[in-house]
């Protein structure tokens, strides 16, 4: 199992532009390690391996494709490339990318889900109660983002 802190890394927005992520992504890896407790993370994380329990990230989760977790989770962000089953609370983004699983309920502003991506729970909208004063976003897939951008 290594633990390793990355430089920022870019990431393509959902518009297209690259945006840069200032803050370091801690990564846990290790092909057979299995994790179980209470993490509170203060920054971001990606997982490429079993972790179990209760999680706490004052960031970014990246699940990767080798990823599993079995938690329940409040993040900022969540990003889902392996395996995630539990209830989530994440306040600003959640994506559900080709390769992601997720079975379990989801409390969020913003879902997107890729084709190919599943997704099996209920959501539900944070900011649901403030209607259209805050700016609230829509929940909507990638795949009907991407018909109405190319129009």
């Amino acid at each position: 199992m290594a633990f390793e802190a990355l430089e920022p890394t870019k990431t393509a927005s959902t518009n297209g532009n690259m945006n840069t992520n200032t803050t370091p992504l801690l990564s846990i890896m290790g092909g057979s390690a299995k994790l179980e407790g209470k993490f509170d993370i203060s920054d971001s994380i990606q997982i490429e391996c079993e972790v179990g329990g209760e999680m706490t990230v004052g960031g970014r989760l990246v699940i990767g494709e080798s990823g599993t977790v079995h938690a329940d989770v409040h993040t900022v962000d969540a990003v889902i490339m392996g395996s995630y089953e539990g209830n989530l609370v994440a306040t600003g983004n959640v994506e559900i990318t080709a390769t992601g699983r997720v079975l379990g309920n989801l409390e969020t502003d913003s879902l997107v889900i890729a084709k190919g991506g599943f997704f099996n729970g209920n959501v539900t909208k944070i900011r649901e109660g403030l209607g259209s004063q805050s700016g609230s976003r829509p929940v909507y897939s990638l795949d009907d983002r991407r018909s109405s951008s190319s129009r």
